[in-house]
C-alpha cells in the first residue's frame, strides 16, 4: 500500500472514531464473496455500533422461543419462507434495543423493495432517526468467482486457503495440520452462478430505490480491509450531508 493511501485510510478511520456524530442507520450491500461481513465488524468497531443481520434474528428468536420466533419456525417446519411482514416485526423490535440509538449496521436487510419500503416509513415516523444510507461493495465478477471457487479448508484446523490468492505450500495440503484441504460443497461455479442471479435479482430494486433518493453509493471492494472500510466511511458521511 502507498503512503499516501496509508495516510488517508487513517485519517478516514481516525475521524469516523472521534466524531460525535450519529453515523445512523447504514446499509452494506454486496454480492456473495465481497467481504461484506467482514466491513461490518470493521465498521461496529469504528463507530461503536452494532451489526443487526436478518439471519442472526430469526435464529435468535426461534431459539429463544419467543412469539415471532414460534411462528417463523412453524413457517419453517412447512417448508416455506418466512414473509415480509414476520421479518419486519423482527426488525422493529430489535432497534428498539438502547444499542441502536446511534445508528448500526444493517447486512441482509433491507433485501427487497418491500422491506426497504417499510423501513424508510418507520424511520422517518421517528422524529430523531436519520435517514438509512445504502453503501454497495463493488467486486469483479471473475474476482469473485475466484475468492469463492478456490476456496479450501481444513477439515481439522479450520484454515481457509485460496488456490488463487492464498495457496498452501503443497497443493492441496493444510500448512498446519497436513490434512486434505476440502472445499464446500456450494464454494462451486454453478452454485455462484445461482446464487449471484438471486442476488441480483433480490437487490437491484432496492438500489434503485436508495439511488432515486439519492442515498446510494458504491465503494471499490478489491483493495486492503481497512482500505475499504475508510471508502465506506467517506460514502457514508458524504451521503449524510446530501441528505
Amino acid at each position: 500500500m502507498s503512503s499516501s493511501v496509508s495516510t488517508e485510510t487513517s485519517m478516514e478511520s481516525s475521524r469516523a472514531t472521534e466524531s460525535n456524530t450519529a453515523p445512523g442507520p447504514i446499509l452494506l450491500l454486496g454480492a456473495p464473496g465481497v467481504g461484506k461481513g467482514t466491513q461490518a465488524k470493521e465498521l461496529v468497531k469504528l463507530w461503536s455500533i452494532p451489526q443487526i443481520s436478518t439471519g442472526d434474528l430469526l435464529r435468535a428468536n426461534v431459539a429463544e422461543g419467543t412469539k415471532l420466533g414460534r411462528v417463523a419456525k412453524e413457517i419453517m417446519g412447512r417448508g416455506e419462507l418466512v414473509p415480509d411482514s414476520l421479518v419486519n416485526e423482527m426488525v422493529a423490535v430489535r432497534l428498539l434495543e438502547p444499542d441502536t440509538a446511534r445508528g448500526y449496521i444493517l447486512d441482509g436487510f433491507p433485501r427487497t423493495l418491500g422491506q426497504a419500503t417499510w423501513l424508510d416509513a418507520r424511520l422517518s415516523a421517528q422524529i430523531e432517526s436519520l435517514p438509512l444510507v445504502a453503501v454497495s461493495i463493488q467486486v469483479n465478477y471473475n474476482q469473485l468467482l475466484r475468492r469463492i471457487t478456490g476456496r479450501r479448508n481444513c477439515p481439522v484446523c479450520q484454515t481457509i486457503y485460496n488456490v488463487y490468492m492464498n495457496p498452501p505450500k503443497r497443493e492441496g495440503i493444510c500448512d498446519v495440520e497436513g490434512a486434505a484441504l476440502i472445499q464446500r460443497a456450494d464454494d462451486t461455479e454453478e452454485v455462484f452462478k445461482e446464487r449471484m442471479r438471486a442476488y441480483t435479482a433480490l437487490t437491484a430494486p432496492v438500489v434503485d430505490h436508495y439511488r432515486a433518493l439519492g442515498r446510494f453509493a458504491e465503494v471499490d471492494g478489491d483493495r486492503p480491509i481497512a482500505v475499504i472500510a475508510a471508502g465506506i466511511v467517506a460514502a457514508a458521511e458524504r451521503l449524510r450531508h446530501a441528505a
